[in-house]
């Protein structure tokens, strides 16, 4: 069934009131996904995170918050919305780094050490949840977002909608940006602002990795975000 778009965001957005929470996907103590090269994505995370932050605050969103959250994997996705809706927050952008599902592995020595990769897929991609209660205000922002990414030439992970990735498979919202539904996430589902989480690369592809290493990359993604923040800003 084709998910709608309900238009329920607030009508009016200033940029220095506008309420944004950046978080930061996954822990200390639970890393996310290890990338082909055997580091755990919570650095990528905490990384691009803290640029989004600082490029969407120099844009004029000095409400910005950048969110570090610490514990386990599932104790500390309800205290980023126990967070987030506290602050009433009025967008919500998770920040992670891709995988594929572990059967797609293959093993490879990196540095001396045994490492696993998968070079078949590549590119990022956005999810909303159509249980959220600002759901068109999410999917309008993570159009955006994709434009953005899109019109700066990097293209979006298509193997979601594809039967090899099992329970990992998921409805395509906008085939053109790629934007897809994930209804599970709680960050998504239970945060009572516009959520969009931003899967910004795949980390297990060897040369996405590097890419996502790089300045010129980390600096395109937090432009992108920060001007697509902007068009939905005016757009309101």
């Amino acid at each position: 069934m084709k998910a709608r778009a309900r238009p329920t965001a607030p009508e009016k957005c200033e940029p220095r009131k506008f309420r944004i929470v950046v978080d930061v996907g996954h822990t200390s103590e639970s890393q996310g996904a290890t990338s082909a090269r055997n580091d755990p994505e919570f650095g990528f995370n905490l990384h691009l995170a803290k640029l989004i932050g600082e490029r969407l605050k120099a844009g004029g969103f000095a409400a910005t918050r950048v969110l570090v959250t610490e514990g386990k994997a599932r104790a500390s996705l309800l205290k980023r919305v126990g967070t987030a809706n506290d602050a009433h927050a009025d967008l919500f952008l998770s920040v992670h780094h891709d995988s594929v599902p572990d059967k797609m592995l293959e093993e490879w020595e990196f540095d001396g050490s045994k490492s696993f990769f998968s070079d078949r897929f590549g590119g990022h991609s956005l999810f909303v949840s159509e249980r959220n209660p600002r759901f068109g205000a999410s999917l309008a922002f993570a159009r955006l977002l994709g434009k953005e990414l899109k019109e700066h030439g990097l293209h979006y992970a298509s193997q979601y909608t594809l039967p090899v990735m099992g329970r990992y498979r998921r409805q395509l919202l906008d085939k053109d940006v790629g934007v897809y539904r994930y209804d599970g996430l709680v960050v998504l589902s239970q945060t009572r602002s516009a959520a969009v989480l931003l899967e910004a690369g795949s980390i297990i592809n060897r040369d996405e990795e590097m890419a996502m290493n790089s300045p010129e990359r980390q600096e395109l993604i937090a432009a992108a975000v920060a001007a697509a923040m902007r068009e939905f800003c005016d757009r309101r």
